[in-house]
């Protein structure tokens, strides 16, 4: 399911560490939008490995984990990288930094969602924190796809990915 052009839309889903929020944006969008997008995740300040709640969480949904791997930002911002034509932030401290110039000038937006890491009890409270988020990243997602991209104009689009970001998700206020 691709545009009349046949072109496959390429998405960076950011957070600082990308070990979990980012991640799982990733996994969400490439078994969601499958053919017509291409998901990729990357940190300001990546930790160097990914969540063992978030592969939890991705092996539970049936997601095959072998993608996943906490990297830098840096490999999405040279002239060898995937041109990005969205660009979006999933934690709010990465939407506070300056990022990169990316090429091509991709459309960029802000969805924060919840730190899971942050989660404090015992070991199923800290699991559902992640499995809320993915969740929560999903929805949003599922609303970006149904998006008719090609005949929005550039503001348009615009505006729809920020009140995407701007939605509340009723299981994250639990």
């Amino acid at each position: 399911m691709s545009d009349s052009d046949g072109k496959v839309y390429n998405v960076l889903f950011i957070c600082t560490h990308n070990s979990a929020r980012s991640i799982l944006a990733e996994a969400a969008l490439n078994q969601m939008g499958r053919g017509r997008f291409q998901a990729y995740s990357a940190g300001s300040e990546p930790s160097g490995e990914v969540h063992p709640m978030t592969l939890q969480v991705l092996r539970d949904l049936h997601v095959d984990t072998g993608f996943a791997r906490s990297k830098s930002w840096d490999e999405f911002s040279g002239p060898d990288a995937p041109h990005m034509h969205f660009v979006f932030t999933v934690c709010d401290q990465a939407a506070g930094e300056a990022c990169p110039i990316w090429p091509g000038h991709p459309l960029t937006g802000h969805w924060g969602v919840p730190d899971p890491k942050q989660a404090e009890g015992n070991e199923a409270e800290r699991a559902l924190a992640f499995a809320n988020a993915y969740k929560m990243l999903a929805r949003r997602i599922g609303v970006f796809l149904a998006l008719p991209i090609e005949s929005l104009d550039h503001l348009a689009l615009k505006g729809e990915i920020e009140a995407i970001g701007r939605t509340q998700d009723p299981a994250a206020q639990a």
